[in-house]
């Protein structure tokens, strides 16, 4: 069994993809994590996010074991997520590390921008999971105290460009993903109607 669940930062993906593993005793990856790992070795190590080949190679031999979750939050890492994420060759190599992990038994549940549509177009369930770019802000406002909410608008505001205008697996729904708005929606609420729509299906 493998669920895709797709949709732009602070929409509540990520929540949700965790919470729906430990749910249903599935595997769980947010392969956002790893561009944020290679967008991390970039910053470290005070390369530009736009030289393809030296991206592509920290993507290569990355080993997510040796990362901190705690590294890798933040606007800043999340920006340097977003540029290394538009290279072809960064893409490429961290595909199939994503295919590997989408077939581990008894299930996996994947969230990220392509999961759907390109790492598994063939997936079993696909979701995309978006919410208001108001309501994004204020989340991450409200996770952040002191924060500028207005700079944190035009940042989620300018990665969404970044994400759906790129050459290479553009963020945007898949045909047959499930949209679920969460604006106004509880992290349980949204969970009900995930596993509503799983259990009408099965």
């Amino acid at each position: 069994m493998i669920i895709a669940i797709d949709g732009p930062s602070a929409s509540g993906k990520g929540t949700l993809a965790k919470a729906l593993a430990a749910k249903l005793g599935y595997a769980y990856l947010d392969t956002g994590s790893l561009y944020r790992m290679v967008g991390l070795n970039v910053l470290r190590k005070a390369i530009d996010p736009n030289d393809e080949a030296a991206c592509a190679a920290i993507a290569a031999s990355l080993d997510p074991s040796g990362f901190v979750d705690a590294d890798l939050r933040g606007e800043l890492i999340g920006g340097y997520a977003s540029k290394v994420a538009v290279l072809p060759k960064v893409r490429a190599a961290l595909l199939k590390l994503q295919r590997d992990f989408a077939t581990k038994p008894p299930g996996a549940v994947l969230d990220g921008r392509d999961i759907g549509t390109v790492i598994c177009p063939n997936a079993d369930f696909k979701f995309y999971i978006t919410a208001s770019a108001d309501a994004r802000a204020m989340r991450r406002h409200l996770e952040t105290p002191g924060s500028d909410l207005l700079a944190i608008k035009a940042d989620i505001l300018a990665r969404d460009e970044r994400d759906a205008s790129r050459m290479v697996a553009p963020l945007k729904p898949a045909a047959d993903a499930l949209i679920i708005d969460t604006s106004k929606l509880s992290p349980a609420q949204a969970m009900e109607k995930v596993l509503s729509h799983i259990d009408a299906a099965r």
